[in-house]
């Protein structure tokens, strides 16, 4: 379904300047529909190289540091200040950027993880709900129309008792030291001063835990984990191997890793019940396998016959013209610019990317503990 777009949202971004990749991926998102308008940036965290990047997008307004941009914008009249912002820079800024633009009463969209450690994203939680803003996280695989069909049909039952989830995320790009070539991508994905206190777990693997949540609506208890770093030198792990443990006894297998050569983005999800199973594969995005116990599969495709109203909502164009990643993405901004603007909203909460960041730091101590599982703690921020 193609959206009618509302009055756009004054949107400003924090990070994502020249040679981020991600930047560019949210701005697309953000423009797609018609529901914001990208008009002020502090879009590096060197004044320079933040203004040329403005200026190369031709931003109204172009500042050299967020603290300044937060400053400036708020001296503006209200219908001229920035709505909301993106905050799409390194992990270890995500908290004080996050937290600065909530405490003003401006809607935050915030990459994942949420922050370095639980203890910034609980006070994301506590701010948030003091402020009142909307605070999206862009999981944006939870954007997808076939992931919105698998969690409807688990929702309704479809699966009967959920037994096992197996879900992994193989990519091979960092396979080599490419933090010692001068690969920005990479230099701060590797570094625990700006990744956090985990590497491949943190980048992906906080994908995948929010997809298993999403889809299933399983509830983690424990986590058995073994993370590796392979390559020589690096600080943080490139690969990673867990058990769960969900409450209710259902459980689970997580794979990782950064370093199968050869391997893409190859996220993939199966879940098993008692009354059937799914499988979702991120490569081929329109099809989502169902196979009812006793029966044979079911073939599901992106906007096609006996799909949930969910799922439909999510699609924009008709059956058999591909859909992927930046659409999955745009879907996630405008659910967020739903809420924004006064209604429902179906994207990821700030309580989710808490979420996150407990899974990530219950995994790394899990794998540096000797005791076989490690408790998930539950919600903390009130």
């Amino acid at each position: 379904m193609i959206r009618e777009p509302a009055e756009p949202i004054r949107l400003g971004m924090v990070g994502g300047g020249k040679d981020a990749f991600i930047g560019g991926v949210h701005r697309i998102a953000a423009r797609l529909d018609g529901t914001y308008r990208l008009v002020a940036g502090a879009l590096s965290s060197t004044p320079d190289k933040a203004r040329a990047s403005g200026e190369a997008l031709g931003l109204p307004r172009v500042y050299d540091d967020w603290a300044s941009m937060l400053a400036g914008e708020r001296a503006l009249p209200e219908d001229e200040r920035i709505e909301a912002v993106s905050v799409v820079t390194p992990n270890h800024v995500h908290h004080p950027v996050a937290k600065a633009f909530a405490d003003a009463g401006i809607h935050v969209i915030c990459d994942k993880p949420l922050a370095v450690n639980a203890g910034q994203a609980d006070e994301l939680v506590r701010t948030t709900d003091a402020s009142g803003v909307v605070f999206g996280v862009t999981y944006n695989y939870t954007g997808y129309p076939m992931v919105r069909q698998a969690r409807a049909m688990v929702r309704d039952g479809r699966l009967g008792e959920l037994r096992k989830v197996i879900i992994e995320y193989n990519q091979g790009w960092l396979a080599d030291a490419l933090e010692n070539e001068g690969v920005k991508q990479a230099e701060w994905r590797t570094d625990p001063a700006r990744s956090g206190a985990a590497g491949a777990i943190g980048d992906i693997g906080s994908h995948a835990e929010n997809l298993v949540s999403t889809v299933t609506g399983l509830e983690l208890e424990a986590i058995c984990a073994d993370l590796t770093t392979f390559v020589p030198g690096r600080r943080l792990d490139d690969d990673g191997n867990l058990l769960l443990r969900f409450r209710g006894g259902a459980r689970g297998v997580l794979i990782a890793s950064q370093v199968q050569v050869g391997d893409e983005n190859d996220l993939r999800l199966r879940v098993y019940g008692s009354d059937g199973a799914l499988t979702w594969h991120q490569e081929q995005p329109n099809r989502l396998w169902f196979v009812p116990n006793g029966a044979p599969p079911q073939l599901l495709t992106r906007n096609g016959p006996g799909l949930h109203g969910d799922a439909l909502a999510a699609a924009r164009i008709p059956p058999g013209h591909p859909e992927g990643y930046l659409e999955a993405f745009a879907n996630v901004y405008a659910e967020i610019a739903s809420a924004i603007r006064g209604g429902t909203g179906d994207f990821p909460t700030v309580r989710d990317g808490a979420r996150g960041v407990r899974f990530i730091e219950t995994t790394v101590a899990s794998a540096a503990s000797d005791a076989k599982w490690t408790p998930f703690p539950t919600e903390t921020a009130s």
